[in-house]
């Protein structure tokens, strides 16, 4: 399933993608693929700089960079990839945003990195596929955990319906209320999107709440390790 960002294509010096079941490593990165930090992504809020090819960033779930030629992704398998740059293509920046990094902050981290040298609004933030609310069902702990730590957003915002949360709606809302210059959120459902093909519709993304389901029936069916997908991009050489 092909996903495009007006916002990302209108930006003549990146090349950008968004993996799914059929290309976890999107076709238009894969050229890159080597250059990429090595990293461990925690479900945390840490930032990395990355400054030379393959760097080790050790435990990271964001990075940012202004270097050409070396490609940013995260890995993701319902959860949120958001992607940064600057309107020009000079800098760039990605972040895997759980429910545990948006919670604890990680948009806002991102941020205060590139806050540290320019104007928000001189930049623009895309949100990959991840989980919706038409799918995303949780506890009542933790979506009271989210109303409570964002009391400024409309309980409807933040839950559409009871014990189902909106993580990409709240990631929009976060970064438009932090002065992005342009927000971007069409980015399909990882549990319930399908694709069509030659045998008939399939799911379209590895999604590691439809997989935590099957295996709850059948132990034996497989795990998804090995198989998230990368969204990222790369300032072009």
């Amino acid at each position: 399933m092909k996903h495009d960002s007006p916002l990302l294509s209108a930006i003549p010096a990146l090349a950008y993608g968004f993996g799914d079941k059929r290309a976890l490593m999107p076709v238009a990165l894969a050229p890159w693929r080597a250059s990429s930090p090595e990293k461990k992504q925690v479900h945390g809020t840490r930032i990395a700089d990355v400054t030379q090819p393959a760097e080790c960033c050790g435990e990271a779930d964001g990075f940012f960079t202004r270097q050409p030629g070396i490609l940013l992704t995260v890995l993701t398998a319902d959860c949120l990839p958001v992607l940064f740059s600057r309107r020009d293509g000079a800098a760039i920046g990605v972040v895997h945003a759980g429910w545990r990094g948006l919670a604890d902050g990680i948009i806002e981290k991102m941020a205060e990195r590139i806050a540290r040298e320019e104007a928000l609004s001189d930049w623009v933030a895309t949100i990959g596929p991840a989980a919706h609310p038409c799918c995303y069902q949780v506890s009542d702990e933790l979506t009271e955990t989210f109303l409570q730590r964002l009391p400024d957003l409309p309980a409807s915002r933040v839950m559409p319906r009871p014990r189902y949360l909106d993580l990409p709606g709240i990631a929009a809302a976060k970064l438009q209320s932090l002065g992005f210059g342009a927000v971007e959120n069409l980015a399909p459902c990882t549990i319930c999107s399908l694709s069509q093909q030659a045998d008939g519709p399939r799911y379209a993304f590895t999604s590691y709440r439809r997989n935590s389901h099957r295996r709850a029936v059948d132990p034996a069916h497989p795990g998804i390790r090995g198989r998230n997908q990368h969204s990222g991009l790369v300032i072009l050489p």
